[in-house]
């Protein structure tokens, strides 16, 4: 079996041995004599894979004791609507931070719920290539949240700071770069993150809300979509995506091996180093649109003068064993996305074939 550098952004790379720990256990489940796929969600078996995970990530993520951990369906994109839908009362508005498409789709759902403001809006030129400094920010002291996207995985953008949002509190979209280094909470009211670039598998999305907030929460919305309900039954209100939970136990488990979550980010660090540098050095052979101060260490993107010429690196990458490089659709280009799970290696044969293709093609 031979397996490629995978790029993808996501559904993207998951460790080898979370892969290979639910190979080896998939028809036995530790001895129960079925697979975890086949064991009730409230059942004892798999109750203790749950709690696990969750113990998991509040260690890794230092999550505070006054946080709710949630595993929940429908993605960060259902989380653009839930959120406002919870936390945005009827005569609150809400700040948003418009950095990129995610955060577009984040602003338009809460649009939806009730009333909302740009507090900063970094693409009115269409391209999105940095993050609003603090000094942008345009800040409502009254507003019942601050929402913002950390990373931004089409346009390559990061923010590398926290921003100051006084007494406001913080909603942090973190779907792209979640545990890929340390959170301060001090500020920070909710979580969410799709699991499908850091943590996991599709079809969960892990949401730390503030107790506090849960419990001040609306009460005129679908049950399905309170907060307050999935916190009461420890995410079980329905029937969890139970193989899901088990694989993000298993990348916990993984992140643990490694050293936690600061030796993911030094390890993070490298590789979007080694990338930024091949770009940086090529003599506008690849030319990178972000600003480097804005530059993101998950998902790197970069172009070449020609599509056809970003046509044959594509071909000639794929060749060489290395999967997932092509732009999104919105931007085109080409992009690394280089999660927790994308060994240094593998970032190493990229850097290796993107020197040698500019030798032979320029």
């Amino acid at each position: 079996m031979t397996r490629v550098a995978n790029f993808n952004p996501g559904p993207a790379a998951l460790p080898l041995s979370a892969l290979e720990l639910a190979r080896d256990e998939l028809l036995d489940f530790e001895g129960s004599g079925m697979s975890i796929l086949e064991h009730s969600h409230r059942g004892a078996v798999y109750m203790k894979v749950h709690d696990e995970a969750m113990a998991l990530f509040r260690e890794h993520a230092r999550v505070p004791a006054d946080f709710e951990i949630l595993f929940l369906q429908g993605g960060a994109s259902q989380q653009f609507a839930v959120v406002p839908m919870n936390l945005l009362h009827p005569g609150q508005s809400a700040d948003y931070a418009l950095t990129g498409v995610w955060a577009e789709k984040a602003f338009a759902e809460a649009k939806n719920v009730g009333t909302v403001r740009k507090a900063a809006d970094t693409g009115t030129d269409g391209k999105y290539t940095r993050v609003p400094t603090q000094e942008e920010l345009n800040l409502d002291p009254k507003a019942a949240y601050f929402h913002y996207t950390t990373n931004n995985t089409v346009m390559g953008t990061q923010y590398h700071y926290a921003p100051d949002t006084g007494n406001v509190v913080q909603v942090l979209d973190m779907s792209s770069d979640v545990l890929s280094y340390p959170l301060n909470w001090s500020k920070v009211g909710l979580v969410y993150a799709g699991a499908q670039k850091n943590i996991g598998p599709t079809g969960i999305t892990v949401v730390i809300v503030r107790k506090d907030l849960i419990a001040s929460g609306r009460k005129d919305i679908p049950v399905i979509f309170r907060y307050a309900t999935h916190a009461k039954e420890q995410s079980l209100y329905n029937t969890i995506p139970t193989f899901g939970v088990y694989l993000i136990r298993n990348t916990l488990r993984w992140i643990a091996a490694q050293g936690g979550v600061m030796a993911l980010k030094k390890t993070n660090g490298e590789k979007a180093r080694l990338i930024y540098a091949a770009i940086d050095e090529s003599a506008g052979f690849y030319r990178g649109p972000v600003e480097v101060a804005s530059r993101s260490e998950m998902n790197v993107v970069w172009n070449l003068h020609t599509p056809e010429l970003e046509a044959a690196f594509l071909k000639d990458a794929e060749a060489r064993g290395l999967a997932g490089l092509k732009g999104h659709r919105i931007v085109g280009g080409l992009r690394a996305s280089i999660y927790n799970a994308v060994p240094l290696a593998d970032v190493q044969k990229l850097v290796t074939f993107m020197n040698e293709f500019r030798e032979t093609h320029s």
